[in-house]
């Protein structure tokens, strides 16, 4: 059997006395594009911290191409891009992608970066303005164009839509299924049910500190006996006025 790209064996992480990850276990594949789904709070960005070692688990192991997470060479093969990302504001467009691939060990090209920008509907110009002076969406664009010039084998993406409008969310969805098609993976959180279903070979949904499912879009809506994301979830987080016998 092929080794997982990502591992997660029985992690389990508590603030105090909040239980925010419970005894959790998921495995996703090389080469699949596996989105996370989950109310806000449910955990999936405390999940991330610890696949980066931000946080520390209570109990339980993880691993990154068969690689313990704690140790650096496991998360040199993956780039991240956070939810609230905020890049410095000192930085150009330009000074932010120069260093950003120099830490992912990247050459840096003028040809390369300006591409990237004309395939997520950057203005190319925006490589000699300031960040300050980006807009949320710009921002997210900046970010996005740096993760997908690292060329790596794992692209870790928390809400990697957030501030995009519809024509950059479309450009990036292009881009995503184009690394899935190059066996990239690619693990990504989501609020947005409809792009889970259009993109994700897999999905989970965390709740409640626990998963309560993992399995493809199309059985998903299967199980829960709707041809609606939304209806499905709802039931499957057991929200009152769903079907109970689903």
């Amino acid at each position: 059997m092929n080794t997982p790209a990502i591992a997660f064996d029985r992690i389990r992480k508590t603030f105090g006395t909040h239980t925010a990850l419970s005894d959790f276990s998921l495995s996703v594949h090389e080469g699949e594009l596996f989105g996370l789904v989950g109310i806000n709070g449910a955990g999936k960005t405390t999940l991330i911290k610890c696949l980066l070692d931000f946080a520390t688990p209570d109990s339980g192991a993880i691993r990154i191409f068969g690689i313990p997470h704690v140790e650096t060479g496991a998360r040199s093969h993956l780039a991240f891009l956070p939810e609230r990302f905020l890049p410095p504001h000192y930085f150009t467009g330009r000074d932010f992608l120069r260093y950003m691939l120099t830490l992912h060990r990247c050459a840096f090209t003028a040809d390369r970066a300006a591409a990237m920008f004309d395939a997520l509907d950057l203005d190319v110009r925006a490589l000699d303005l300031p960040v300050r002076s980006f807009s949320k969406g710009m921002t997210q664009k900046l970010g996005l164009a740096a993760c997908l010039l690292s060329d790596k084998r794992l692209y870790v993406f928390d809400e990697p839509t957030s501030g995009l409008d519809p024509k950059a969310r479309a450009l990036l969805k292009a881009q995503l299924l184009a690394l899935r098609e190059a066996g990239r993976t690619l693990f990504v959180t989501s609020h947005l049910l409809a792009d889970v279903e259009q993109l994700c070979d897999r999905m989970a949904v965390l709740h409640g500190s626990a998963l309560r499912y993992v399995g493809t879009p199309k059985e998903f809506l299967a199980q829960y006996r709707t041809p609606d994301m939304e209806q499905a979830f709802l039931r499957c987080i057991d929200v009152e006025g769903g079907d109970a016998t689903a």
